[in-house]
């Protein structure tokens, strides 16, 4: 299975003969380029129009993410699998406000089932969230009432909003109290974690969609309007609880990360390297665990699971099969 590359030191990459090198002042290393789905580029990286002219052919994507690990861009290879079909069936599903509310309650439930197994996951080890999580099935039970985007997107907030209240009592660590949702900077350490595992995952499924012969700024969820990518926010929103939150939850438990791995800077709080490599050697450890499916008959790693998904949307856009979102039964 190719794999996630994370660059976090400044340096150069090229292209040497039929592969990767990234070249820093400690030296040379090379990369494989054929095992090497994506590059995760944290630290200041530079290339020349050669290594794009490879990697375009490679069909490797670069995803940028600036100094405080938020995702600023993706460098891609022109649509490969470019399907003017597949555009015109995603842009008459989100056009019509029916098709597209369809899918768009599609995503908010799978995201609410998810978050709901994760709750009720720490409820059966000890967590007292049954308070919580009764609260969020009264909330969800109000998806299937919601006959407008706006609706759906309000609602989906305030389930999230409890959710991440429960935080406190699964970390039960007073120097990741949650708080409350802050971006772009996050005030404490917990709403940094969650915000750097999200600018992962988002730009993860943006390599997925780039796979299959979806169009990525077409969303159903999330408006299709100026942002440039709305798709792969959508369907992330399926995995961030299970992926995401879990690994956060799981490294705060072992301490792999604590308070010494962040700093205060003018602009707001950085997790420092030490911890990005952590949270991102914990997280492709996590993906490459694989899970059974039923309807499959078959074990499958939770990154298999994220194409999985997309290929499920086209056959709903085709007519083929009623979408359905993954929820986790364990």
């Amino acid at each position: 299975m190719k794999k996630s590359l994370y660059v976090f030191s400044e340096g150069e990459l090229k292209r040497k003969d039929n592969t990767l090198v990234f070249e820093t002042q400690a030296g040379k290393r090379y990369l494989p380029v054929e095992d090497t789905k994506e590059i995760m580029a944290f630290g200041e990286v530079s290339f020349n129009k050669s290594l794009l002219e490879f990697i375009s052919q490679k069909e490797i994507l670069i995803h940028y993410f600036n100094h405080f690990g938020y995702y600023m861009g993706t460098f891609y290879p022109r649509e490969h699998l470019n399907s003017g079909y597949m555009i015109l069936k995603q842009a008459e599903h989100y056009q019509h406000p029916e098709k597209r509310l369809l899918i768009a309650r599609a995503f908010v439930k799978g995201a609410y089932r998810n978050i709901r197994q994760v709750l009720k996951y720490y409820h059966n080890r000890g967590r007292e969230l049954g308070e919580l999580i009764s609260l969020i099935e009264n909330l969800g039970q109000g998806i299937e009432d919601c006959q407008e985007i706006s609706q759906l997107m309000a609602l989906e907030g305030h389930i999230r909003e409890h959710y991440y209240h429960g935080f406190d009592i699964i970390i039960n660590n007073r120097d990741f109290r949650f708080q409350e949702r802050t971006r772009r900077p996050p005030k404490n350490f917990l709403n940094v974690l969650i915000s750097f595992g999200n600018s992962i995952i988002y730009s993860m499924m943006l390599s997925e969609v780039y796979k299959t012969h979806l169009d990525p700024r077409i969303g159903f969820l999330h408006a299709t309007n100026f942002r440039r990518f709305t798709l792969n926010l959508d369907v992330a929103e399926i995995f961030k609880p299970i992926i995401i939150d879990r690994l956060i939850f799981s490294l705060l438990d072992k301490n792999m990360i604590t308070k010494d791995d962040f700093e205060h800077q003018v602009e707001g709080l950085l997790l420092k390297e030490k911890g990005k490599r952590v949270f991102v050697e914990e997280l492709d450890r996590k993906l490459e665990t694989t899970i059974n499916i039923k309807s499959l008959g078959r074990n499958v790693s939770y990154r298999r699971l994220f194409r999985l998904e997309l290929y499920k949307l086209e056959k709903h856009l085709m007519g083929e099969k009623v979408y359905e979102p993954f929820v986790a039964s364990w």
